[in-house]
């Protein structure tokens, strides 16, 4: 006895006929890449660090709200005061002295004034 699926199979076969199964839907998705974090702006040795931290926490500046971001490539927003860099650690280290800074979380950011982007978190 003949299945009663084997005829309509058959007579598929025969004539030629093409039957598309649809792809399961995960993998129609392309997979998103990680993008790397972004590249530092400023170099800074471990000593430099350690003279900004020491420096920083000696300077009388509020500290900014925990919310603000505190990633490289992070925008901190316009209603965050940030702070000019003192000469002083300016002369220390000449990479900072054009950048400005806030405290955030115990954490020093240094931000690129021009664009309000984060270039460097001292923890």
């Amino acid at each position: 006895m003949k299945s009663i699926f084997a005829i309509p199979l058959t007579a598929l076969l025969l004539t030629g006929a093409v039957v598309c199964v649809p792809a399961p839907i995960h993998a129609q998705i392309p997979q998103q890449k990680e993008l790397p974090p972004p590249a530092r702006t400023i170099n800074l040795t471990l000593e430099q660090r350690h003279v900004i931290k020491e420096f920083v926490k000696d300077v009388d500046v509020g500290k900014a709200p925990a919310d603000v971001p505190v990633s490289v490539g992070a925008e901190v927003p316009e209603k965050v005061v940030l702070h000019d860099v003192p000469a002083e650690l300016g002369r220390k280290v000449p990479q900072i002295k054009t950048h400005k800074f806030v405290v955030v979380q115990n954490k020093v950011v240094l931000v690129d004034p021009k664009d309000r982007k984060i270039a460097e978190v001292i923890e």
